[in-house]
């Protein structure tokens, strides 16, 4: 069991695109950082709306959705983005975080072609190993 000093950084928040089966990714980074000794914002709702291909005609949907992800950012101590893949919904999330001050690690194990997640970022990793060190680094900081 990891030592209570990891818990420095309170809550953690695992954000990702939810489409295209992402949503499994961050369920399972979410339980290996639960497992790890850290506290875990779990901000998924029970309504799956990741088939979802066109918000146009679902504006009221769309201002709940982010309102929702806003609210639990706000909450968050630290924000993982995991950006394997272009996410609007993570770029505005990374920048909201930044913008409140809050820690931004962004997990990719593919490269990462746009300069402002890494610009807005204060940790760029590759895998889930490097992901627990550096929140532990994070937690002694």
């Amino acid at each position: 069991m990891l030592s209570l000093r990891y818990h420095n950084l309170k809550k953690i928040i695992v954000c990702g695109s939810i489409a295209n089966k992402g949503i499994s990714k961050i369920r399972r980074i979410q339980s290996l950082l639960k497992e790890k000794g850290f506290h875990v914002i779990d901000q998924i709702s029970d309504e799956d709306y990741s088939k979802i291909k066109d918000f146009r005609g679902n504006k009221n949907l769309a201002e709940e959705i982010t309102k929702h992800d806003l609210n639990f950012i706000k909450e968050s101590d630290l924000v993982v983005a995991l950006l394997d893949r272009p996410s609007y919904g993570v770029a505005v999330e990374i920048y909201f975080a930044k913008m409140m001050g809050k820690k931004v690690i962004i997990m990719s194990k593919r490269k990462v072609p746009s300069p402002w997640p890494v610009a807005l970022s204060d940790r760029i990793i590759n895998n889930e190993e490097q992901l627990v060190s550096a929140l532990r680094e994070l937690g002694d900081e």
